[in-house]
């Protein structure tokens, strides 16, 4: 067996390793998050076994997260194009939908080259806060994190966004208006950082207007030209969450003269995540790539 034979094998022992290295899970909080004690019961896996929810598949859900963590899902090296993105799950602030608009979407986002960071944030809803507000504090120090860390996880820190979905995306668009700030005391040099995502992606959001008050953007959106990111847009016509969610802050969006593009469907629901079925609306990752290779978040790292 030659020396030449060896080195080749051995380096591509290597490249399948990185290839296949496991997703690291990082701790958001030193010790408890803000204000937090820890829920009881405690977090757990709350799926209902034989549940064909989701196109024949069912979902796996999780419930009552008191310690938030991100994720992070490398792609091929050959395939890296130095983006990153940090997913928001959905599930109306009380569970999260951890593999239909979690792991799914960093499988997805992997398959094009994109870092994707999946954000446990903390559910339910907190008594006596707004449904939002400990999942904001999760998502900006997340943000902060990834982009202090950005040359670890080899990621271009002006190229990280955020792909929310339902009450995830609500999140996602509460933190793309809400970054100049932190909502919670610093801790360490990432909340130093900025936490603004350098772009967006909503999938059937939720909560983004109120409908009682003739569906006006919900008061937590103030969008503007200099701080909201370019946003992409996914909503079906008949989504019992409302299409006026996407259409009032796409609206938003354009009098603020923020670039945005948004796709609307005529059937399609709620909830269908990535999982493709007859339905046009489940093509919709092919729609988000496209612009987001239009939009030049997906160019090679160098």
């Amino acid at each position: 067996m030659s020396y030449r034979y060896i080195v080749m094998c051995l380096a591509l022992a290597s490249v399948a390793t990185v290839c296949a290295a496991p997703p690291t899970t990082i701790a958001l909080w030193p010790g408890r998050a803000p204000g937090g004690q820890a829920l009881q019961p405690q977090e757990a896996d709350v799926s209902r076994p034989g549940d064909k929810g989701v196109a024949g598949k069912s979902v796996q859900i999780r419930g009552n997260v008191s310690d938030p963590t991100i994720t992070i899902y490398r792609p091929d090296p050959a395939k890296d194009t130095g983006a990153a993105v940090l997913v928001c799950p959905g599930g109306g602030y009380y569970i999260l939908a951890l593999d239909l608009e979690g792991t799914e979407a960093c499988e997805w986002l992997n398959s094009i080259g994109v870092t994707a960071v999946l954000l446990k944030y903390r559910v339910p809803r907190r008594e006596g806060i707004a449904p939002y507000a400990a999942p904001l504090q999760d998502a900006q120090r997340a943000l902060g994190i990834v982009r202090s860390r950005a040359k670890e996880f080899g990621i271009d820190p002006t190229r990280i966004g955020v792909l929310g979905f339902s009450a995830g995306g609500d999140l996602a668009a509460i933190l793309c208006n809400n970054h100049r700030a932190r909502t919670y005391p610093a801790v360490d040099a990432a909340d130093a950082i900025s936490c603004r995502p350098d772009f967006c992606i909503l999938i059937y959001p939720a909560y983004l207007t109120v409908k009682e008050k003739d569906n006006a953007l919900a008061p937590e959106l103030v969008v503007s030209r200099e701080g909201t990111p370019p946003t992409f847009l996914t909503m079906t016509e008949d989504d019992p969450e409302r299409v006026e969610n996407a259409l009032v802050y796409y609206l938003a969006l354009k009098n603020a003269s923020v670039p945005a593009e948004m796709h609307l469907y005529p059937r399609g629901g709620h909830g269908y995540g990535l999982r493709r079925t007859e339905l046009n609306v489940t093509t919709w990752p092919d729609r988000a790539a496209d612009w987001m290779q239009a939009e030049g978040f997906l160019k090679t790292a160098k």
